[in-house]
């Protein structure tokens, strides 16, 4: 086990646990809006910067990134020094300028008393912060539908050469870790358009909702070894049917008693 100090309160750790984790199981919040449970860390936003010290340093201090930071004995961590708030503060500042008509970047950068930018101003400037959560995620599932490429400012998320990508299933999985809402889908009946892609739907043969698209379905049934009769049912159906099941059972053990 690790003994490290936080914000004046010794805490322990894993060794090789990363200063993020930690802090997030002892409660301690800090900003990292490019952290996902689903994947390692990428330390993309810089939000999640904090002060780090040791008693024989002899005062010397640096600041690092804690979600890719390993907890070490005797470190002395501070959250929200003044330096690590400047830090943010400029950061956002940044993403501001870059993302003038972010909804999200505009209520982070208020969280830090940040209204208007000091930089210059992208006015086409969009909603996506290159945080990598899409095509990181997307990586993870098998499909690497999606990438990042360009630089500088041309630097952004994309499927190759911006055609409809071949790889993709339709899942969602980048759309719904985008902390930003940046990457956009619309579901019409039983069919579904993401990335330029249209996409068929599977409706549940009990309540007729939508569940899944084909494509994702073919894939977790080779990927995973679920049968495909599985995806016939939507979850909610499924539980009802499992509720109904149990329910039978209680009661066949009910009558056993008594008899």
């Amino acid at each position: 086990m690790v003994r490290l100090t936080i914000n004046g309160r010794v805490v322990q750790a894993e060794k090789g646990e990363m200063l993020l984790v930690v802090m997030n199981r002892e409660k301690i919040s800090v900003p990292a809006i490019c952290n996902h449970g689903a994947v390692e860390a990428f330390g993309a936003c810089r939000l999640c910067t904090v002060e780090i010290t040791k008693n024989d340093w002899n005062g010397w201090k640096n600041y690092v990134t804690s979600c890719l930071y390993p907890v070490e004995d005797g470190l002395i961590v501070s959250t929200h020094s003044e330096t690590v708030i400047n830090l943010r503060k400029t950061l956002l500042d940044l993403h501001l300028a870059r993302h003038p008509h972010s909804e999200h970047v505009r209520q982070w950068a208020m969280e830090y008393g940040i209204t208007q930018t000091s930089f210059e101003e992208i006015p086409d400037g969009d909603d996506c912060i290159l945080c990598a959560l899409c095509t990181r995620i997307c990586d993870r599932m098998g499909f690497a539908a999606i990438s990042t490429v360009g630089r500088g400012h041309g630097k952004e998320v994309a499927p190759p050469l911006n055609e409809p990508p071949p790889d993709c299933t339709g899942c969602l999985a980048c759309a719904q870790c985008c902390p930003t809402e940046f990457i956009t889908f619309s579901d019409s009946g039983t069919s579904r358009e993401i990335w330029g892609k249209q996409f068929e739907m599977i409706t549940c043969k009990e309540c007729s909702k939508p569940i899944l698209t084909k494509d994702f379905a073919e894939t977790l049934s080779k990927t995973r070894n679920i049968p495909a009769d599985y995806f016939e049912v939507c979850d909610e159906c499924h539980r009802k049917a499992t509720a109904l099941t149990m329910g039978k059972i209680s009661q066949w053990q009910r009558e056993d008693t008594a008899s």
